[in-house]
């Protein structure tokens, strides 16, 4: 019997879509979402059932004829010459989570998912290169992630799926602009002003979200806001953004994304293909899945409800 999801299907003969998702993203989310589920052995594979379900979910939404989980494999040393405490902040990833991201690599592969990941180099680059690669080739692009970085990479052909919006809706412009007041195309700036905490960049002092959204609202941009920069009023705020200009110069280099990263992936070998019932069922079997064997045995795997576990069982 064949395990290759219905859903996987495209809705409209002779479109190209490409699904790109976070792989570390997912597996935290996952990871957190669901507690106390482990093997027969006793090994947590919480985070590999929450996967597997999040990822049918965005399958089942998006509808992909092709498909890739990219992966963190560092951090990028370009950022780090910038910025030796880049992400310094993060705490370390739990050793239980840690554990089962070669079990859900295994799972994607079992399921003729492919995942890629470059030692040394940051998933969101890897992530431009492809959504690029593709949009150039006249594909549609879904992004499946929450990271903010990536409103940048909005376009007509690229669209974000956020796990945390419960509509469900994929985001172009409008929702980047209802989200952060600016177009996609001015995200890089309006962080580079504001910073990102959760990269540990610092911004300019005293100016925050709806400082830098004023600011590009009436200039524009960041090299045009630093030309007209007599016109900033109150000289205060002048003052803190000409001290500061070394930083955001420095700010846009690490927030905007590499699209020039090396990447050996073609976009052909992305296609999603039938997955080996056979592997999936040895997976499921040593990972106590029950209810993932049983709709394997029944049919396509069904995008149920997200986390669903049924009878105290995965």
């Amino acid at each position: 019997m064949s395990f290759m999801p219905e859903y996987l299907s495209p809705e409209s003969p002779g479109v190209e879509r490409l699904l790109i998702v976070d792989g570390h993203a997912y597996a935290y989310r996952a990871f957190y979402a669901i507690r106390s589920l482990s093997s027969p052995t006793g090994a947590a594979t919480n985070a590999i059932y929450g996967f597997i379900r999040m990822l049918g979910k965005v399958l089942a939404t998006v509808k992909p004829t092709h498909a890739v989980v990219v992966w963190d494999g560092g951090l990028a040393p370009e950022r780090m010459k910038l910025l030796p405490e880049y992400k310094a902040q993060r705490p370390a990833m739990p050793s239980d989570l840690e554990q089962q991201l070669d079990e859900i690599v295994a799972y994607l592969a079992a399921a003729n998912i492919q995942s890629f990941m470059r030692e040394g180099g940051e998933a969101d680059d890897y992530i431009a290169v492809l959504a690029d690669r593709a949009a150039a080739a006249g594909w549609e692009v879904i992004i499946a992630s929450s990271d903010k970085d990536f409103m940048q990479l909005v376009s007509p052909q690229v669209r974000l799926h956020n796990p945390n919006d419960k509509s469900e809706s994929l985001w172009g412009a409008e929702e980047v602009r209802a989200k952060s007041g600016v177009e996609p195309t001015q995200i890089v700036d309006w962080l580079s002003l504001t910073g990102d905490a959760v990269d540990n960049i610092q911004g300019v002092p005293g100016v925050g979200a709806k400082t830098a959204l004023n600011l590009l609202h009436k200039f524009g941009s960041v090299d045009e806001l630093y030309r007209r920069l007599a016109e900033v009023e109150p000289v205060r705020l002048r003052n803190a953004l000409e001290n500061s200009q070394d930083i955001v110069r420095r700010n846009q280099a690490l927030v905007r994304l590499n699209h020039q990263a090396p990447c050996s992936l073609s976009l052909e070998a992305l296609a999603v293909k039938q997955s080996n019932h056979e592997a999936l069922r040895q997976l499921f079997g040593r990972w106590g899945f029950k209810t993932l064997l049983r709709e394997l045995e029944e049919g396509p795997l069904r995008p149920a409800e997200l986390f669903a576990v049924k009878d105290g069982a995965a």
